[in-house]
């Protein structure tokens, strides 16, 4: 059986995560939300009182970690940290910023880097995250670089905090959203950028099924109407 790999990169904010987890119901394959992976770093820094900046401090907890994915029988991938479901303490607004944090760290990054690979070489996956055509996996099947306009990006984050009875405001969320694009673009180890081969898809002025639509014609035209072979 050869196993099929579709990565979607794309900047925070654009719906990669969504759109991501729908695309891999539909064509059978494993969903890998490489963000969480990431925010779970971002929870134990916090957890620890260490600042996310200090490379060297971050580095130095790292091998006292144990990071796992799972999959319940909802279908949706969990994350575990030192044996702690800790899926839904990763989506609180301020493990964002950890997240981006820690992940401009080379530690981090090499750290998680042989889960990802491992998850990919056993299932078909659609992973999503800021380098998976152009670092984790550069030989993906299909690569898709995902993006929206910040202030698009914005309402949809504004409104998903508000859905979880999260306090916000638009502004704030807008102004964090250019924040975290400039960080994640402009650090030194595998900054955001669209893989030279990597199909564009701006879902600027799509709503969340013309997107989907948008993602799935594209990804079926590069692998084929029959998805896992």
């Amino acid at each position: 059986m050869k196993y099929r790999s579709v990565a979607i990169d794309g900047p925070s904010g654009a719906g990669k995560s969504t759109l991501a987890k729908r695309l891999a119901q539909e064509l059978g394959f494993l969903y890998v939300d490489t963000g969480a992976i990431y925010r779970t770093v971002g929870l134990a820094v916090r957890r620890r009182g260490i600042d996310p900046e200090d490379a060297g401090a971050v580095a130095a907890i790292l091998g006292s970690l144990t990071i796992t994915m799972g999959y319940g029988s909802d279908g949706l991938q969990h994350m575990f940290l030192d044996g702690e479901d800790v899926t839904q303490a990763i989506r609180e607004n301020e493990i964002s910023a950890y997240a981006s944090k820690v992940a401009s760290i080379p530690a981090v990054r090499d750290f998680l880097l042989e889960m990802q690979r491992k998850t990919a070489r056993e299932h078909s996956v659609i992973m999503d995250g800021r380098d998976i055509g152009t670092v984790v996996l550069p030989q993906a099947d299909v690569k898709l670089y995902l993006t929206a306009a910040a202030e698009a990006r914005a309402e949809r984050r504004y409104r998903e905090l508000l859905e979880r009875g999260q306090r916000a405001d638009f502004d704030q969320v807008l102004q964090e959203v250019i924040e975290r694009d400039r960080r994640d673009k402009s650090r030194e180890t595998a900054p955001l950028r669209q893989a030279d081969d990597a199909m564009l898809a701006d879902t600027t002025g799509l709503d969340l099924e013309g997107s989907f639509q948008l993602l799935l014609g594209l990804i079926r035209e590069r692998l084929g109407e029959g998805g896992t072979e």
